[in-house]
């Protein structure tokens, strides 16, 4: 009832923050981390318990099974121009606590900067021309706890952020998200609360006049120092497991991202709320190796004949787990939909530490 009511409040005040004049940003830490995920179209907030879970749900950290993880993800979008990169850290404290340390980037990097290309009487001169790079970081510290209730774990994470657009703006953020797990025999049921807090980014912007000069010239706005909300965002996900036979598994999961910055052109769309559902699938063979799909970012989209279409993104993936010490995965995924634009191939990696094996075993 506490975990309901919680959930309850916090549409509520993301409903209340709506209704004001506010700015969403930090989308970059809804693109997901680790390739399992990807392939699963992010179908893992119920289902999701190694290193990985300081993103997904830090609730499920108690899932990890040694006591120390580490994981590493490199991804290249728009055809290398933009770079993600994923670092993390996972520790098991004892049987009723977890924690994980994570650090996300996603950068372009080497953008010319043209603003002193022609001098004040019309020359051009290319030795003018420099680069910056705009990136976003954000650093995740997560904790899990179990309770007295069995099954239910709770979690979650505190974010700092920080931005940069080269010498001319950046900016500090901070977040709260609450998570929990609770797991029925076969059965996992998964809630993300993300940006509870309401996330704030302060921007500050460094200009010189003649910076300001160029805005002017060009017709172009001033930036001011302000402040980005990123809305509180409540993710809904039930999995279940299947076994066939000793040798073959399959995991099903099935997540509700619903929004409340009222924006977003997904499957259901109340004008305030909008809910944005993606379904994972993995098939193991022994837990060594692993097929993965999913679909999900199912939108709906005008045609240039005034037919309306629906679109969605579908992502295949592949795992190797050696030894249950070194794994690594593969996604083949996009961040759009099925359209002309180019997929990308995604790896991770991860290693446990300090494995022990009971009698059974």
């Amino acid at each position: 009832m506490r975990i309901i009511f919680i959930t309850l409040i916090f549409l509520i005040n993301s409903v209340i923050l709506n209704a004001q004049s506010v700015k969403y940003s930090n989308e970059f830490l809804s693109i997901g981390v680790g390739a399992r995920a990807l392939g699963m179209s992010n179908s893992v907030v119920a289902s999701n318990q190694d290193v990985y879970s300081g993103y997904w749900n830090p609730s499920t950290l108690l899932g990890i099974k040694t006591k120390r993880e580490v994981a590493l993800m490199h991804s290249e979008y728009f055809a290398g121009i933009a770079k993600y990169d994923y670092g993390s850290m996972a520790a098991k404290f004892s049987e009723k606590s977890a924690g994980a340390l994570s650090l996300i980037r996603f950068g372009v990097d080497n953008i010319p900067n043209t603003s002193e290309l022609i001098d004040g009487q019309g020359n051009i001169n290319y030795d003018k021309v420099t680069s910056f790079s705009a990136i976003d970081i954000a650093v995740l510290l997560s904790y899990a706890h179990s309770t007295s209730i069995k099954g239910l774990n709770l979690g979650g994470n505190v974010k700092i952020i920080r931005r940069k657009v080269g010498d001319f703006g950046s900016s500090w953020g901070f977040g709260i998200d609450l998570a929990a797990q609770y797991t029925l025999k076969s059965w996992q049921f998964g809630l993300m609360l993300r940006d509870v807090s309401t996330t704030f980014n302060a921007w500050s912007y460094q200009l010189d006049d003649e910076m300001k000069a160029v805005y002017a010239l060009t017709g172009n706005t001033i930036p001011k120092n302000s402040t980005e909300l990123t809305l509180p965002k409540a993710i809904f996900a039930v999995g279940k497991n299947f076994s066939f036979g000793d040798q073959f598994s399959l995991l099903t999961e099935l997540d509700m991202d619903v929004s409340t910055d009222g924006m977003r052109n997904v499957l259901i769309n109340s004008g305030t709320l909008s809910v944005d559902p993606h379904l994972g699938l993995e098939v193991d063979f022994k837990k060594i190796v692993f097929l993965r799909a999913g679909v999900g970012n199912v939108q709906k989209e005008s045609m240039p004949d005034d037919v309306k279409r629906f679109t969605f993104q579908p992502n295949i993936g592949l795992g190797i787990q050696i030894k249950q010490v070194f794994s690594i995965d593969y996604a083949f995924t996009d961040i759009g939909n099925q359209s002309i634009a180019l997929y990308s191939n995604v790896f991770s990696l991860k290693y446990s530490f300090n494995i022990k094996k009971s009698k059974e075993e």
